[in-house]
């Protein structure tokens, strides 16, 4: 890298941190704001920026009393500095690991709608990409996940918008749109696709509202502004459970399209069917979370390997357009 031969005299971690300084002078073009990015004073960074100049042989920013802008060569060693930035930040999250004794440990988490084809496409083009690493897979709500993440009890996992995400990288968000399982019987199962209006009357099997509460108030809000308030909320997960909701108690549940799983809605289950909603007003958005400045290789090659899994075996697709995903402040269905 050509940083690393110009500044071989600058001690490494110094160099870190007189690149950690380039970064955020180009990026916020001003001294002072880039100084309170960094949590410093403004002469100790202009003095490491001088320094780093001086190390280099070059004159990385103009400078006037209004403005700062990168010079020529600034540009052009942006992308450097920042790529070995990069790498550092892996070297820190693999030496953490190995600090907790748990090298080459990736602690990870998948919500439990996931299929089974999807948790193994996942693992396996994960041990092609990184086979050194160990991954010790749990099964974690969206809220669960985030209490993890915020304990250091886990490096990565794959959340439900919308959530708060503060503290939080984020990779792409993918939307999995939701059909709805019905009982074979019920008139709406005849259709081809099933408006929201149809289930009026029927109750609602939906995932517990703890788990990942702004998608549960999501979900019935969309319901209401589309013209279905379910008479009731049953609560549960495991698919054995609520089929046999769906078969008893006049409920009805939102899934996104599985056929690999018979047991609810597949093509061979006699007894329950799955249909989509029409205009796909209710979808799934997920991306793989880990802490702000943790994402090193490993973690990297697993947020890699579960996007392609759910893209190739759960038929996820871009959220467009690709926008932060908000909390909303109240779910009108609750009002």
């Amino acid at each position: 890298m050509k940083f690393y031969r110009a500044c071989i005299s600058l001690p490494l971690v110094d160099l870190i941190r007189h690149l950690e300084c380039f970064v955020a002078v180009a990026e916020e073009s001003h001294f002072g704001r880039a100084a309170s990015r960094l949590g410093m004073a403004q002469p100790p960074l202009s003095q490491r920026i001088q320094r780093l100049e001086r190390e280099l042989g070059v004159r990385l920013f103009d400078r006037t009393s209004r403005h700062v802008s990168l010079t020529r060569a600034g540009t052009l060693l942006l992308q450097d500095a920042r790529d070995l930035l990069l790498r550092a930040e892996a070297l820190r999250g693999t030496a953490h690991r190995i600090s907790q004794g748990e090298s080459g440990l990736l602690r990870a988490a998948l919500p439990s709608d996931i299929s089974g084809e999807t948790v193994a496409a996942a693992l396996a083009d994960l041990r092609t990409r990184h086979p050194g690493v160990q991954v010790q897979l749990h099964e974690l709500t969206t809220s669960g996940q985030l209490a993890a993440l915020a304990a250091h009890e886990l490096d990565v996992g794959l959340i439900h918008h919308p959530c708060d995400v503060t503290g939080l990288e984020l990779g792409p968000v993918l939307r999995r749109e939701l059909g709805v399982l019905l009982p074979r019987h019920l008139a709406a199962a005849a259709l081809t696709e099933v408006p929201l209006t149809a289930l009026q009357g029927h109750g609602l099997a939906l995932f517990p509202r703890a788990d990942a509460p702004a998608l549960y108030d999501d979900v019935l809000t969309t319901c209401a502004r589309n013209g279905y308030t379910p008479p009731a909320v049953r609560h549960g997960q495991g698919s054995s459970f609520v089929r046999g909701l769906i078969l008893s108690a006049d409920v009805i549940a939102f899934a996104p399209h599985d056929p690999a799983r018979p047991d609810v809605g597949g093509a061979s289950d006699p007894s329950v069917v799955w249909r989509p909603l029409a205009g796909a007003p209710l979808a799934l958005r997920s991306s793989v979370a880990w802490l702000r400045g943790r994402g090193d290789t490993a973690v990297q090659a697993f947020a890699e390997a579960v996007g392609d899994a759910l893209r190739a075996t759960a038929g996820a697709g871009p959220e467009i357009p690709d926008r932060p995903l908000h909390l909303r402040p109240v779910a009108e269905y609750l009002l």
